[in-house]
């Protein structure tokens, strides 16, 4: 199994509380147990879905998983939910509302799956995640919020005894995840502006990102993501260029490596892609639009490249 780090928990987390830091392909996932109940938030990418069930397994130790639960529909969140359903039979699946339909009749490109280029096998869903509810998961309650900007239906969940929240791609230690309705056209920017509000409302004292490790300055990480909000809205260009890197990286996370004409012809079958090279870079060829994004990856060392062939750099 590659390109995925070694989980890790912390030891300033609430009792029954654990998280499986697995970087960026897949997302964390927060394992919620208490004696006679256990609870999965998101499930990670499919690529990794057997080290999820591993993970999962080894963890409960011969404890059945109850539920699982995902803040959002992105690949890297429920990409191993049929994995898991495969594993554990009575498992019962809570999404958020908005695009029950979707997953309900299954269709990828309303999951924006094919937009992004990206796979996810289909999985069932029991039950929906509604804002403004509480759920007892792990014997702790959790409030539900929530937490539009990065994805339209995403929520948030805090316990608010411990003042633990689990912020999915609302809010990392250092920004937010790439806010993709703006792709679309529609104004999103407002909406990461007013979930980030909501955050400092609850004023938690230990944050569970949806990537990264957790975190205890939420005032801090808060500032950093009002100033990269900020950047992106004084030039909404800008958060396409960071858009279009994340999109590329993410294949190359998946596909560790590949030749930089095989990327380029994926670029120009993914619509959000090419829809960003296409439209925002005027009569630019996408094969020198995608050619530059690579090589400000190859920059940041986020990838090597050799030749014609493209390596990803953790």
């Amino acid at each position: 199994m590659h390109s995925s780090s070694p989980p890790s928990e912390s030891t300033q987390l609430p009792a029954g509380v654990q998280v499986f830091q697995r970087g960026w392909l897949s997302s964390n996932n927060i394992l919620l147990s208490s004696g006679d109940h256990a609870a999965l938030i998101d499930s990670g990418y499919c690529s990794h879905s057997a080290q999820t069930v591993a993970l999962v397994q080894a963890a409960l130790a011969g404890q059945t998983l109850d539920q699982l639960l995902n803040t959002h529909l992105h690949s890297d969140h429920c990409g191993g939910n049929a994995a898991l359903q495969a594993a554990y039979p009575t498992l019962h699946t809570l999404i958020p509302p908005g695009l029950a339909s979707a997953v309900r009749e299954w269709s990828s490109a309303e999951l924006t799956f094919e937009a992004t280029g990206q796979s996810c096998p289909p999985f069932r869903y029991d039950a929906l995640l509604l804002p403004g509810t509480e759920l007892n998961l792990g014997g702790r309650t959790w409030q539900v919020h929530a937490a539009p900007g990065h994805d339209p239906h995403s929520v948030v969940l805090f316990e608010p005894h411990a003042r633990l929240l689990i912020s999915a791609d609302a809010l990392w230690e250092n920004g937010f995840g790439v806010v993709f309705p703006e792709l679309e056209g529609v104004d999103a920017f407002d909406s990461v502006g007013a979930t980030l509000d909501l955050i400092a409302s609850l004023k938690p004292l230990t944050i569970i990102p949806g990537h990264g490790s957790p975190f205890f300055d939420h005032e801090r990480a808060l500032q950093t993501a009002r100033a990269r909000l900020d950047y992106f809205q004084r030039n909404p260009q800008r958060h396409r260029n960071y858009a279009a890197k994340v999109l590329l990286k993410f294949k190359l996370l998946e596909l560790q490596r590949t030749s930089v004409e095989a990327l380029t012809r994926w670029a120009a079958s993914t619509p959000y892609v090419a829809h960003m090279g296409g439209t925002f870079f005027d009569d630019t060829p996408l094969e020198t639009v995608v050619g530059d994004w690579i090589a400000q990856l190859v920059s940041a060392g986020a990838a090597a490249i050799d030749g014609d062939v493209l390596y990803n750099q953790d």
